[in-house]
């Protein structure tokens, strides 16, 4: 099916709300003892994008999600992830969406509440095992 997608161990649909955590990695300069003297520090950190996935794309390692979630001001952001990447860590189900669209484009007219209004799905494990 091409709205359903696995990521490790975890099946999700379109329509669930999901959280992703993937790994970023930010390059900083830092002064040194003098002036002249500049170094450059890398870190690496998980940060989490949580939202609802809107379109499953592509099959296998090709398979790409589009997750948008509502920021500040109700602004719609979305970002697309490639299922088979290392800078993703994991995806944790937060709540599972019954619709009956494989693309929830629909989604980014709407504005507060009713842009993250999906039902709750009636799934069981068992199917997401199945499949």
């Amino acid at each position: 099916m091409a709205n359903t997608a696995k990521h490790l161990d975890t099946v999700f649909h379109v329509g669930d709300t999901v959280r992703v955590h993937y790994k970023l990695i930010e390059k900083e300069k830092i002064a040194g003892k003098t002036k002249r003297e500049v170094k450059e520090q890398t870190r690496e950190r998980v940060q989490v994008f949580e939202g609802i996935v809107i379109r499953i794309k592509g099959s296998e390692e090709n398979q790409m999600i589009t997750v948008r979630r509502m920021g500040i001001g109700s602004i719609g952001i979305e970002r697309i992830f490639p299922l088979v990447s290392p800078w993703i860590k994991k995806i944790d189900i937060k709540k599972k969406g019954s619709v009956k669209r494989a693309k929830l484009y629909y989604l980014r007219g709407r504005t507060g509440k009713a842009a993250t209004k999906i039902n709750e799905a009636t799934r069981s494990v068992k199917e997401d095992i199945k499949k």
